[in-house]
């Protein structure tokens, strides 16, 4: 069995104690981005399982893309990244 060499680790555990992987990722080829993938991302990258520029690199994402998700998610949760809820939670 071969194992891709990758930098970084290969598992994080969440500060709800759930463990991620890189497996749990969404796909690097992604064109519909539900608050679920947009919410796993923002956590990937802030419990250190890839990098902020890995994500943008790996995501085609802009910074200021980047940023607004990880806003939103601070500030209200991941029911902040849905579409439908953009202008409710901007108008707060």
């Amino acid at each position: 069995m071969y194992i891709k060499r990758v930098h970084g680790p290969r598992a994080v555990t969440l500060p709800d104690g759930s463990v991620m992987t890189r497996a749990d990722l969404p796909p690097p080829d992604t064109h519909r981005w539900v608050a679920s993938r947009k919410a796993a991302v923002v956590r990937a990258v802030e419990a250190g399982l890839i990098s902020r520029e890995e994500a943008q690199q790996r995501y085609a994402l802009s910074a200021d893309e980047f940023d607004e998700w990880r806003r939103a998610v601070a500030a209200h949760g991941e029911a902040a990244l849905k579409v439908t809820a953009l202008q409710k939670f901007r108008q707060l």
